[in-house]
């Protein structure tokens, strides 16, 4: 075994020999694989092998086509064989409610190219003989879909790698890591010791033993999952010769299974709602290729339907049936990237969906390796979207909700339940008892709109029960004053002799002077925008950030990976050491005006100015600034005395009919404002100039800032894209995101956010149409659900377009 490597990647895989070969096909050939037993132990040699393109978030579905359309590459490739099945597919709906869903799954592929389409259940049923038609009320056909050999697919990774210089250790067992001074790893095993400049961790089922081995509790939990095939059926034989062809794969959605031809029979498997976590405290060592114990009483209720649904499956004999351990994080989605407070130490596990995405993780994570950065959006699949608030526990609860719930429908206004509550603030008694519906984000219960009683959220595709109260909410903040509670952003304190010149090297503003805030975007060395926040000059050493809470992890490890080595610069993330509420409407200067003895007036108290004082007994931080665009205050202040001041500032605002309001009426009030948001309409897609933020980029500024050069190239190209806002002639539905907007009927552009602004009274899309094209007043269209309704460009911000309310 060789004692030096510039890579050991840790777990033999599927996922860890894709990371392996895409190492070496960048030009990296001083890589190591090791695997403590043989080439798909764990949970890669029992899979069903199924793979497909279609997912809800864009940007995953690319990596996933990438992966499927990378397989015929490395078979060439390898000369292995990886029983390559190309069936094609169909997802079905025994609902109409699903069959919405279908359509908006489906309006996000458009403007990507994307070859699914709606059939009706006679054509599905032509397609697919052993469905019963009756059951069904519509479908999706996806031509790219198939299944494949797991045990090929990996070998064909492996062998690519090890042509193309990677080397790989069998029955070699990693017992401890120790990182180095110099950065370095020591990769200690039962055969020998490596020393590396990066170590992956692609362990599978044992990835949380190798994190503890570094001091990480990873949110991974592996769960049992059955699956059956039956013996020869004669359906299967009649229709594979008739027809010359395989049958397709079948999700059925509402019946919780997905089946596929399996050689002369077929494959049915489940994610049944009585589900189990499998060996959720440590993964035994020992466990290798093992398979669990049947349990098809567990399934019963599944089969039952998979059998009513696919009446031929109720004549078939059962020839085998596989229940195997495999993992999930607590939204399904992988953990990749590099982890927070390590020098090279990188995540590529908890990949759930191995032979649709592992290709795409390890296209993503190679790439960050060697050139810093993934080359795509990868923020739903980065380890640092949890926090520590991911413990042990947590991972339980929300894997388990999350395995459970599968294939079911999550509407746009759903709020899972698991896990929660879990963190709440001071005022979260004060918030519920006054109606608030909560949602988690970043853990955190957050007021999304408030409910009299008896009247709840119903979850649909279309507009609900919610709709008139969110109006209220959002009309009280434009015609007098609404209190919201802001202790969800993330804030962040930078202090020390070199944290003025650090902040100018992070971000692409200028500095403003002491008292004073300013926009502040952040961009990767590709120009790209990886954050954006407020900035606060507190004094000449001493500034405030506040930004995205959903990212808190993800800029935290940016900043700490940029601070200097000499110390001048400390950075720290308060969370929930500082806690927040806002006031906004024409009346919140008036109802400051009453808790404080300071001048809070206009030429006193100007727009963007922040300033400390005294509310009541309360000391805080007061900042002229508002997201919802109208004149307003965000109030910051120590956690002990936040009940305190709600009831003070409910009290003050009593004459003037304050009310609280959530997050839905602040979105449909920001929107009318064309404001962006992070994760959004800012993300490492788009450039400044795209995303109409070059104001905030000060190309002339001495510093050099991270991602200038690419900044200054954008300006002189102009960019691709444009961030535009649009009024659309919805009718009991608005844009939720990536639904395609469509100019002279071609699928140009992609919506990014939206909703129904209340005080406006229209619906709105905001999203990114081709620059050549963004100023065009007519010939536009957004699709909703299937329906391709009118739009109409909105130059400018529906309220307040000069901004003199806000500064006034």
């Amino acid at each position: 075994m060789k004692s030096h490597a510039r890579v050991v990647v840790i777990g033999g895989g599927v996922v860890g020999c894709s990371v392996l070969y895409h190492l070496t096909k960048f030009g990296w050939t001083d890589v190591v694989l090791l695997e403590r037993s043989e080439l798909t132990s764990g949970s890669t040699w029992h899979a069903a092998g199924g793979m497909h393109t279609i997912n809800g978030d864009p940007n995953v579905a690319k990596l996933q086509k990438y992966t499927v359309d990378l397989y015929k590459e490395i078979q060439e490739y390898s000369g292995q064989d990886i029983g390559l099945h190309m069936t094609s597919g169909l997802m079905l709906a025994a609902t109409h409610e699903r069959f919405d869903w279908f359509k908006s799954l489906l309006a996000k592929g458009k403007y990507a190219g994307g070859e699914a389409r709606l059939v009706s259940v006679e054509e599905a049923h032509s397609m697919m003989p052993l469905l019963d038609p009756t059951q069904f009320v519509g479908a999706v056909f996806d031509p790219h879909e198939g299944h494949l050999d797991p045990y090929g697919t990996t070998h064909a990774y492996a062998k690519s790698a090890k042509k193309n210089g990677a080397e790989i250790y069998l029955h070699t067992k990693v017992e401890e890591l120790m990182q180095l001074p110099d950065g370095t790893w020591r990769v200690i095993t039962d055969k020998g010791e490596i020393q590396a400049e990066h170590v992956v961790n692609a362990a599978g089922l044992w990835a949380r033993e190798v994190g503890r081995m570094v001091g990480l509790e990873l949110p991974v939990l592996a769960m049992e999952h059955m699956y059956l095939i039956t013996e020869d059926m004669p359906e299967v034989i009649e229709f594979n010769q008739k027809a010359g062809r395989e049958l397709m794969h079948c999700v059925d959605f509402d019946g919780e299974i997905y089946i596929r031809q399996e050689r002369n029979g077929m494959l049915m498997g489940t994610y049944e709602k009585d589900c189990r976590p499998w060996s959720p405290i440590e993964t035994p060592w020992t466990f290798g290729h093992e398979l669990l114990a049947e349990d098809l009483e567990r399934i019963t209720n599944e089969l039952e339907i998979g059998f009513r649904h696919f009446p031929a499956f109720n004549n078939a004999g059962i020839r085998k049936i596989i229940n195997g351990p495999f993992t999930f994080s607590p939204d399904g989605n992988p953990l990749v990237g590099p982890v927070r407070g390590m020098t090279n130490f990188w995540s590529a596990c908890a990949v759930m969906a191995g032979f649709s995405q592992g290709g795409g993780v390890g296209l993503a994570l190679a790439q960050w390796i060697i050139n810093g950065d993934p080359g795509f959006d990868v923020f739903a699949m980065d380890v640092c979207r949890y926090g520590d608030y991911a413990t042990l526990a947590y991972t339980n609860a929300k894997v388990r909700e999350n395995y459970s719930r599968r294939f079911s429908i999550r509407y746009p206004n759903e709020e899972l339940p698991g896990a929660r509550p879990l963190l709440t603030t001071p005022v979260y008694d004060k918030l519920k008892s006054a109606g608030a519906v909560f949602g988690a984000y970043y853990g955190l219960e957050t007021p999304l709109w408030f409910a009299p009683e008896g009247v709840e959220d119903k979850f649909s595709w279309r507009r609900s029960t919610d709709f008139d109260y969110v109006a209220a909410e959002a009309k009280t903040v434009r015609a007098g004053v609404g209190i919201m509670e802001t202790s969800g952003f993330a804030k962040y304190t930078v202090s020390g002799p070199g944290a003025r010149d650090w902040i100018d090297r992070m971000l692409t503003c200028r500095i403003p002077p002491a008292g004073r805030m300013t926009l502040a975007p952040m961009l990767n060395e590709a120009g790209k925008l990886i954050g954006d926040f407020t900035l606060a000059t507190l004094d000449d050493e001493d500034f405030l950030l506040i930004g995205s809470g959903l990212a808190e992890d993800y800029h935290m490890r940016w900043f700490e990976q940029h601070l200097p080595d000499d110390g001048s610069v400390e950075i720290e993330s308060l969370n929930l050491g500082l806690t927040g509420l806002a006031i906004a409407g024409p009346k919140s200067r008036e109802v400051l005006a009453k808790l404080t003895h300071l001048d809070v007036s206009n030429e006193a108290f100007p727009f963007m100015d922040i300033r400390e004082m005294d509310i009541g007994m309360a000391p805080v931080v007061v900042g002229r600034v508002s997201y919802t665009g109208d004149l307003g205050y965000e109030i910051w202040v120590r956690p002990e005395y936040q009940r305190y001041l709600y009831d003070l500032i409910m009290e003050a605002g009593a004459e003037f009919g304050i009310k609280p309001f959530g997050l839905r009426a602040l979105n449909a009030l920001r929107l009318e404002k064309s404001y962006g948001s992070w994760s959004r309409e800012y993300r490492p897609l788009y450039g400044p100039l795209e995303a109409g933020l070059s104001r905030f980029v000060a190309l002339k500024k001495e510093a050099d800032f991270i991602g200038k050069k690419a900044a200054m190239e954008e300006k002189l190209s102009g960019g691709k894209l444009r961030l535009r806002t649009f009024i659309i002639d919805a009718k009991d539905a608005d844009v939720i995101g990536d639904e395609p907007i469509f100019y002279k009927g071609e699928p140009l552009g992609w919506v990014t956010s939206g909703g129904y602004a209340h005080a406006a009274g229209v619906s709105v899309a905001v999203g990114y149409v081709p620059k050549d094209i963004a100023d065009e007043a007519d010939g536009w269209s957004i699709e909703i659900l299937g329906d391709v309704l009118p739009a109409r460009l909105q130059p400018h911000p529906l309220f307040d377009a000069n901004g003199s309310v806000m500064r006034g």
